[in-house]
């Protein structure tokens, strides 16, 4: 693949990797992404993780045809990235390190070596002539490591954007992009909006062409789309109006009151409301994070457990808050055969998010629905639909 006649990709895919960040499901796999420009001087963008290091390294050389590469520029430490600076180091002692006040003191924690001597250390705004192209430095802290920063080539209008506009996945395509970058922002870079948005407000006068990321697919035509989500995101602004239904039922009668009330919403939403369903116990609590930051309205149904929440719900809203869940309405159905418990949970997980509204009226079943419940979910249905 290329990126432009001068600018080259020599990332790699990991079909076999189960877990991303020991957590994340990633069923197609992952991209990570380098980049090679080619110039009177010539600057490899990041390396990779040290599952592929050999392949990228082979991809490389392949690029490089016998020619050594001037310039590696980190844009980000994180091990999925960092992995193959040792053996490129190694196979090119002379080439330099470009790198930001913070990276700099961070390298020693990724790479045993001291490699200070090679450092061409750059400031925000900072800039870096190969020849024809002309690299311009972004600092990016907490996008999403303090150490991040992009880079953005004048002479083609590329942004190098580290992270930031990355995904899960191993395609190369952007037909389906927002489902799995979606998920991927929520979760490894959700907490971090206004970080984000002082990013974006750098780069947004810049005129771009392409968004080179260091996962997922190489951004190009209407770059707008991408931008525009990454500002919603970043807001904290709903994307989509609808209700996003989460469920953690321990005997099945929990959730059978949560289909109860997702077939009382479907029953009278509108065409421009959407109606989301989760089961806790059972799905990807990632999608659930991700679900839950896409629509401005949750219900959330749990079970009461040893005296607290049930702890597929408790795990979820602990994701929520630390991933700076806010600007949502919410309302809570509880479980519990003698004591519940579930509501208070989680209205005291709840209640410190900023710009949460939840409903006063918590609806408490106890083990099964009666014909009361039934009439509450009713009435809870219609109000969420307002």
């Amino acid at each position: 693949m290329k990126i432009t006649d001068t600018i080259k990709y020599a990332g790699v895919a990991d079909m076999d990797l189960d877990l991303f960040e020991s957590q994340y499901i990633v069923p197609e796999g992952m991209l990570y992404n380098s980049y090679v420009i080619l110039d009177e001087k010539i600057a490899i963008m990041d390396t990779c993780d040290k599952r592929k290091v050999d392949e990228w390294l082979q991809n490389v050389e392949g690029i490089l045809a016998g020619k050594t590469p001037d310039y590696l520029v980190i844009h980000h430490l994180e091990p999925d990235h960092s992995a193959g600076i040792k053996k490129l180091h190694e196979k090119y002692p002379e080439m330099k390190l470009v790198v930001n006040p913070l990276s700099a003191r961070m390298l020693p924690q990724f790479v045993k070596e001291d490699l200070s001597s090679l450092f061409v250390t750059v400031q925000d705004k900072g800039e870096l002539s190969l020849g024809s192209h002309k690299l311009t430095f972004y600092t990016a802290p907490m996008v999403h490591w303090p150490e991040v920063m992009v880079s953005y080539e004048s002479t083609e209008q590329v942004i190098f954007a580290a992270d930031a506009f990355g995904k899960f996945g191993a395609q190369t395509d952007t037909d389906d992009w927002a489902c799995e970058a979606r998920r991927y922002y929520f979760n490894i870079v959700g907490k971090y909006g206004d970080n984000v948005q002082m990013l974006l407000n750098k780069i947004k006068e810049l005129p771009v062409k392409t968004i080179c990321p260091l996962h997922g697919p190489v951004l190009s035509g209407d770059l707008g789309y991408y931008v525009g989500l990454y500002n919603t995101w970043s807001s904290y602004e709903p994307e989509d109006k609808g209700v996003f239904i989460a469920c953690a039922s321990i005997h099945g009668n929990t959730l059978e009151a949560a289909q109860y009330l997702k077939g009382q919403l479907e029953a009278s939403a509108g065409e421009d409301t959407k109606i989301a369903f989760t089961d806790l116990t059972r799905e990807d609590w990632a999608e659930a994070v991700e679900d839950a930051f896409r629509y401005d309205r949750m219900i959330l149904l749990a079970s009461s457990y040893n005296a607290g929440l049930f702890p597929p719900m408790e795990s979820f809203l602990h994701h929520l808050a630390a991933d700076n869940y806010q600007n949502r309405r919410i309302a809570l159905v509880e479980n519990g055969s003698w004591a519940p418990s579930a509501g208070r949970t989680m209205k005291a997980i709840l209640e410190p998010l900023k710009n949460i509204t939840i409903r006063d009226k918590v609806i408490t079943i106890k083990t099964t629905m009666t014909p009361e419940n039934e009439a509450e979910l009713r009435e809870l249905a219609q109000e969420f639909l307002k």
